[in-house]
């Protein structure tokens, strides 16, 4: 079981990043952490496995989870043993089998005589095989990596798990092992994950926010049908607020020109009667003091409707502006762009791909490119975008221009902020202004226009990437994406999908996101088998 209560955690600049986050699991619970990318998913995980601190509150805990983050660069100088923390025990194994009987080693074996079987086993069932347990994690794939400390479950058997985008990198024959575990184990689970086919096999789903998590009592559907019911109540509640303000003001109008009118008689009258000029003047400031406290009044219930208004307006994204803009008068639909004849590559004098490539991409195609981990998809990018060449067969092109968005978005230039990043596509050109519109449709305000692309997350990356694609005036004929929608949240995916179904060019992506391939109208498959 895990209780959380009141938990809070604050940036070392004294950015809260979330407040008052209180939940229980319950033993076998299985339970999926959603949220936008900056809510702290990530970090609340790291709280639980006690490698962050909170800044406030309190974490009971009965087990010690098991936890896979989301990158693995922190384990590139270990050992494929060292990253799973059986080092000790396998060594001390090797040591007895060839006579160091010693009760150093017996000690640090515990009597798991069957350490070895059961690792080859698991990194089997993951399907890595021909790794050398003494082979560093940095020679390892994306996919590797999360297989092997996937396999690092079925060594430790731990009862509490902690899984950070656990679909990210693995084909989709590894996916389906993903699924059938989850379904499959009686471990209490907590999945950070966008995989909406992930989502649908866990029990609870949990919101995180800065102000702290709601939960919702079923997958992925239930909560789905529960956010409509949600936007529209907030739909109303806008409606109503905009009739609120335009009544307010109205109001507001009437109320000034009323007491104007008493001001005006009132004066009128006081001249008629003699009033005294010392008496006249106090009286003429009572009454602009009287007129100044109604002003004051419904200024103030102004403000108040139109902050209220302004707060649910935030919460409403406009999912149709954020559409590209491109000039698809220079496109060509029919026109051949590229043609691969026999095409093979080889890595060392060994071809990569077990049959030869024999293709076409015609201009208004959109294409998955799909294949094991290892398979060459990223290889096959390079060569139809002309990096490289092929060992064998010929290529044809007549891409006059293409866009590739990679998976460390190389693109963007980390040295530049938001908008001068933004600023560097202006080939329309636009003002100023125009370029903060069109970042605020991208839901970058005014408060993020000066960070620095550096301290960007993934979904924001990809964000800033495609509000930049809206700025540039050129139609790309082709547009590449490698894994996108890998470290998106569901919001940014929506954002992706909702982007790219405005562009009438081709579309190559490498995805094993069905559900985004699908709503993408994805036409055509090029499936690549390794040698």
């Amino acid at each position: 079981m895990l209780i959380l209560q009141n938990i809070s955690y604050t940036h070392l600049n004294n950015n809260v990043l979330f407040k008052d986050i209180n939940l229980i699991v319950n033993n076998h619970q299985k339970i999926a952490l959603i949220g936008n990318n900056g809510t702290g998913k990530s970090t609340l995980f790291k709280i639980i496995a006690s490698e962050l601190k909170p800044s406030t509150g309190e974490k009971i805990i009965e087990k010690i989870p098991y936890y896979i983050p989301q990158i693995f660069g922190q384990y590139n100088h270990l050992t494929i043993s060292q990253a799973l923390k059986v080092d000790k025990k396998l060594s001390a194994l090797k040591e007895i089998l060839n006579g160091n009987v010693t009760e150093e080693n017996y000690s640090l074996l515990d009597d798991d005589w069957s350490i070895e079987e059961r690792c080859i086993n698991a990194l089997q069932h993951w399907n890595l095989v021909n790794l050398d347990f003494e082979q560093k994690i940095e020679t390892l794939s994306g996919g590797q990596k999360m297989k092997v400390f996937l396999a690092g479950i079925m060594i430790h058997q731990p009862e509490f798990i902690l899984l950070d985008e656990p679909s990210n990198h693995l084909d989709s024959v590894t996916r389906q092992l993903l699924y059938d575990f989850v379904l499959s184990t009686k471990s209490t689970l907590m999945i950070i994950s966008h995989d909406k086919k992930l989502l649908q096999l866990l029990d609870t789903i949990c919101e995180l926010s800065k102000n702290g998590i709601k939960t919702y009592g079923g997958n992925y559907d239930f909560y789905e049908e529960q956010k409509v019911i949600e936007n529209s109540a907030l739909n109303l509640d806008i409606k109503n607020k905009e009739k609120a303000l335009r009544k307010a003001k109205i109001k507001e109008r009437e109320t000034t020109e009323r007491q104007q009118k008493l001001d005006s008689r009132g004066k009128g009258k006081q001249e008629k009667a003699g009033v005294a000029k010392i008496m006249m003047n106090t009286l003429r400031n009572n009454a602009e003091n009287s007129s100044a406290k109604l002003k004051d009044v419904h200024s103030q219930k102004i403000d108040g409707i139109s902050n209220d208004l302004r707060e649910l307006r935030i919460s409403q994204i406009d999912m149709d502006k954020m559409k590209f803009e491109f000039n698809h008068s220079v496109l060509h639909n029919g026109k051949i762009l590229f043609t691969a004849t026999d095409i093979n590559y080889s890595y060392n004098t060994h071809l990569i791909w077990k049959n030869d490539l024999n293709f076409q991409i015609i201009s208004g195609e959109r294409i998955v490119l799909k294949g094991n981990n290892g398979s060459g998809k990223t290889t096959l990018v390079k060569l139809i975008l002309g990096n490289l060449n092929p060992t064998k067969g010929n290529t044809f092109s007549s891409i006059n221009s293409s866009i590739y968005i990679d998976q460390d978005y190389s693109l963007l230039n980390n040295n530049l902020t938001v908008y001068e990043q933004a600023q560097e596509y202006n080939t329309i050109p636009l003002q100023e202004h125009e370029i903060k519109i069109r970042l605020n449709r991208f839901l970058f305000n005014k408060n993020d226009w000066d960070k620095s692309c550096s301290t960007l997350s993934g979904g924001e990356k990809m964000r800033l990437l495609l509000c930049c694609l809206t700025i540039t005036s050129k139609s790309p004929e082709i547009i590449i994406l490698d894994e996108p929608t890998n470290n998106l949240d569901i919001q940014n995916v929506e954002i992706l999908t909702q982007a790219i179904l405005d562009y009438k060019g081709s579309l190559i992506v490498i995805s094993h996101d069905e559900s985004f391939l699908e709503k993408i109208n994805i036409g055509k498959t090029i499936e690549l088998l390794s040698n």
